[in-house]
């Protein structure tokens, strides 16, 4: 397979004693949100199309446990009920919650005061575990990015144009 401007004919390089021709491969990974939106022609010419499903539950409690992996998170945090809470939610959309979830504790400390107070708090000041309340104002806030509607449309891509 050769895609218009991956292999220059004449780039080959010699081998070792000059005289063996070496191709080069070049492997193309690509993703998008928007599969049907894919050139028709381009779309014959990537062989493997894959879909990958929103997060189910034991993905979404690992997600949210490498997002707050650097962060302090209280104990009352629960993970796997927040998980549950989650479906739905793309990797993206729980890297949200969780950051928005970090920065409560922050909220709450600065509240009314001054910019010039704000840049004259010490770290310490201002650091604050993540508590079980931060994660469920945050998703509150935040609601997942891809409809039941999406969802079935990738579906629907998947079973005219994937492949496994």
């Amino acid at each position: 397979m050769q895609i218009d401007g991956c292999c220059g004919g004449d780039e080959d390089e010699s081998g070792e004693n000059g005289d063996e021709k070496t191709s080069k491969k070049v492997m193309v990974l690509a993703a998008t949100n928007f599969p049907w939106d894919i050139d028709e022609a381009l779309r014959r010419r990537l062989e493997k199309r894959i879909y990958i499903p929103l997060p189910d539950a034991d993905a979404r409690a690992a997600l949210v446990h490498i997002n707050v992996r650097n962060v302090e998170v209280s104990l009352d945090v629960d993970v796997e009920n927040l998980a549950q809470r989650m479906d739905g939610y793309s990797g993206d959309d729980i890297t949200n919650v969780c950051r928005d979830a970090a920065m409560n504790g922050m909220r709450r400390k600065i509240v009314g005061k001054r910019p010039e107070e704000i840049r004259a708090m010490k770290k310490e000041e201002v650091a604050a575990p993540i508590t079980m309340d931060d994660m469920q104002e945050a998703l509150r806030r935040i609601s997942p990015s891809v409809s039941k509607e999406d969802v079935e449309r990738h579906l629907e891509w998947l079973s005219e144009f994937g492949s496994t």
